[in-house]
């Protein structure tokens, strides 16, 4: 199995391809690469059976394909744990080399790591770790633009982007912070937030990505 092959699945699984059909232009966005070569290689991993396809419509994952897939996410995230709290990594740091430590990580380091860590059951920006068995327990959750102004909740996950993280950790953003929106400007314009009493602005293209519990409190 090449790394490529489990980007791949890693990728149609976080589209959603554990339960629908994926299009392959959302693969291909999400890879930035070629719709010609996205088709080339889902027709490969069709073929070893990882992947149903089907054409002009998309592809999900099989049994087979989404054990691999799950096995790439749970060792990224307990990567992003160790790097960040044992080595000093920013966010986007952690994500960088994760992604390259989950493709050469056996399973028994998987194993000793996550106990290790003391078996934690998210990663750094708030995704859920899939436990040994591969369940993932992610509590629900919504963007952080639908919270009503002045309501008060707390993040607990944002999206895995390089660029994003970067500009998240500069304005203080905080896993666990608790936050309220006080404005929002027109036209898809800045938020300002109250973030643990202090107040910043971000941009609206950010707070997309910005995820925070179901129910505000109050």
């Amino acid at each position: 199995m090449t790394p490529n092959k489990e980007d791949y699945l890693k990728i149609i699984y976080k589209l959603g391809g554990f339960e629908k059909l994926v299009n392959n232009k959302k693969i291909a966005e999400a890879l930035q690469i070629a719709p010609a070569s996205v088709t080339e290689m889902l027709g490969k991993l069709k073929r070893e059976n990882l992947i149903h396809y089907e054409a002009y419509k998309g592809s999900c994952l099989t049994q087979k394909g989404m054990n691999i897939a799950i096995t790439m996410i749970r060792g990224h995230r307990l990567w992003e744990v160790f790097l960040i709290r044992h080595l000093g990594y920013s966010w986007s740091e952690a994500h960088e080399d994760a992604e390259l430590l989950e493709h050469i990580t056996p399973s028994r380091l998987t194993v000793r790591l996550d106990k290790f860590l003391n078996y934690p059951a998210y990663c750094p920006h708030g995704s859920a770790i899939p436990n040994p068995d591969g369940e993932i327990y992610q509590t629900p959750l919504y963007p952080l633009t639908m919270l009503p102004l002045n309501k008060t909740s707390y993040i607990r996950r944002v999206t895995e982007e390089k660029e994003l993280l970067d500009y998240l950790q500069e304005t203080g953003i905080a896993i666990g912070s608790l936050v309220q929106v006080t404005e929002i400007g027109a036209y898809e314009g800045p938020l300002t937030l109250n973030l643990e009493g202090k107040l910043i602005q971000i941009s609206y293209k950010a707070a997309c990505h910005i995820y925070v519990d179901e129910t505000p409190q109050t």
